[in-house]
């Protein structure tokens, strides 16, 4: 538990510190902002500002900081590293600076932004990637929440029909209208689990693994049958919680509601952070279910095997939740793995609707332009929904490749952002050594990874390197060409 405290605290002075930073690096001002300049109602609009965090905060967390916690702890503690590092010197970073670039171009969204800074071929890739991955993850989070709804009655069709309905409503209203008002509730509840947790973890302070015990892969000494490397999987595995692609798709959304620039790192970076204080309890929690003494998790399976439970995600977080928390917690732990994948499923299509309607110069005041977008969108995530249904093995398919398309989206996003910082002259390595971390983390997953190619580690680390040494050295060049060019 000493690790986790000192984690705890270095979010927080991250926040204050390197935050502030940050913020002073970029220099937001007065000028008039997107949501004042551009208002129709829809999506440009002003909101209140802590009502803009809470949403923000709900839209880039969803189940990535608790799912995504709980699988990465079965690495070790070198998970809590990860978070802290990747939340504060990366996820952050990338958060808060993909929310003003978007204020500062007009409330753009993530394939512009890559467009204006990295061409416009970096920008058509973009717009087919990230639509395709908004589109496979509101397709997942409508089949993930419908089967756990199934044991409260009804069946999984029903509970994805009426999913899918609420998702059409939510991407067609104004944003103040519905996401406006039940986003707010959502992510109080989720803040609450967290600090009732955190409450809980003071009070048993329970003996859990520490940093200075080891950083290697825990997970094998519990299960020789674990594949996945601690590198690059950790990284891939923990998105949400370090840093993630589809926060990118996300800040815009935030960015076309506030009416000053100056809350953007309360708002993009104090998010982000957020997400990183819920990421790194989970992964306490998690620690504590997986390796904790003297009553690991896995005693409570073998309690119980007979119910047929695993070790999945959703199955941590209920009996976690319900052993803690009891009644009050077994009702947020369905809130975890039902509300929040439905939270982030629907602005994924929202956030796919402005995507499509930007490069198509296609105003979305009215609500028959709207519909023109939506409902090929929707009928092209049924086809893909209905496959996944129809497969027995879909869902694992579909969501095999999301977390490396997730993390890969993030490599874009912050090359944009370099590329951003050395046109304007400011220090551009506060985003140059993240993208080339997460460049090197997504290719050597693809080398490595029993997911992927799999390669035996001799041949897919040396590529990996060679990947790195790659990018520094077109980033080098392209850097010496634009100041040459600048200086003429």
């Amino acid at each position: 538990m000493i690790s986790f405290a000192i984690c705890l605290v270095a979010l927080v002075i991250g926040y204050f510190t390197y935050g502030k930073f940050v913020e002073k690096v970029f220099g937001p001002d007065d000028r008039v902002t997107p949501a004042i300049a551009k208002s129709d109602g829809v999506d440009f609009i002003v909101m209140p500002n802590w009502k803009v965090f809470l949403i923000q905060f709900l839209n880039i967390a969803g189940t990535g900081p608790i799912f995504g916690a709980i699988m990465g702890a079965k690495f070790g503690p070198s998970s809590y590293l990860w978070i802290v590092f990747g939340c504060i010197f990366a996820g952050a970073v990338h958060d808060f600076m993909i929310g003003m670039l978007s204020m500062r171009n007009e409330g753009a969204s993530l394939p512009s932004i890559v467009g204006r800074y990295l061409g416009t071929k970096a920008e058509k890739a973009i717009l087919f990637f990230s639509v395709f991955l908004l589109m496979i993850l509101g397709s997942v989070f409508v089949y993930s929440p419908a089967e756990i709804l199934e044991m409260f009655g009804g069946t999984t069709a029903m509970w994805v029909i009426l999913i899918f309905l609420y998702y059409i409503i939510a991407t067609l209203l104004p944003i103040d209208k519905l996401i406006g008002r039940i986003y707010p509730l959502f992510a109080i509840a989720l803040l609450f689990m967290a600090v009732a947790l955190v409450v809980v973890l003071v009070l048993k302070w329970p003996s859990i693994p520490e940093i200075w015990d080891g950083l290697g892969n825990k997970a094998l000494t519990v299960d020789s049958s674990f594949k996945d490397q601690l590198f690059p999987c950790l990284f891939i595995t923990i998105a949400c919680g370090a840093i993630s692609g589809f926060h990118a798709t996300q800040s815009p959304l935030m960015a076309r509601c506030l009416k000053s620039e100056k809350m953007g790192r309360p708002i993009f970076y104090g998010a982000m952070i957020t997400e990183g204080i819920v990421a790194l309890v989970w992964a306490a929690v998690s620690s504590y279910f997986f390796y904790g003494d003297p009553t690991p998790g896995y005693t409570m399976f073998e309690a119980t095997k007979e119910l047929g439970i695993s070790t999945s995600a959703p199955k941590v977080v209920y009996l976690m939740c319900e052993d803690w928390l009891g009644v009050v917690g077994g009702i947020l732990a369905v809130l975890g793995v039902v509300a929040a994948p439905i939270t982030s499923g629907d602005t994924a299509f929202r956030s796919a609707r402005l995507i499509i309607a930007e490069s198509l110069h296609f105003e979305q005041k009215g609500i028959h332009n709207r519909l023109l977008i939506c409902i090929p969108m929707f009928l092209a995530c049924l086809a893909l929904l209905f496959w996944q249904i129809g497969n027995p093995d879909g869902f694992n398919v579909v969501w095999k490749y999301f977390g490396w398309a997730n993390q890969t989206l993030a490599v874009f996003g912050l090359w944009a952002i370099t590329a951003y910082l050395v046109m304007n002259d400011k220090p551009y390595v506060i985003t140059l050594v993240p993208a080339l971390f997460m460049t090197t983390v997504c290719s050597t997953f693809l080398f490595v990874s029993h997911q992927a190619f799999g390669m035996s580690e001799t041949v897919g680390y040396p590529l990996g390197v060679a990947v790195l040494i790659a990018s520094y050295g077109w980033f080098h060049i392209w850097h010496s060409r634009y100041v040459k060019h600048k200086g003429k």
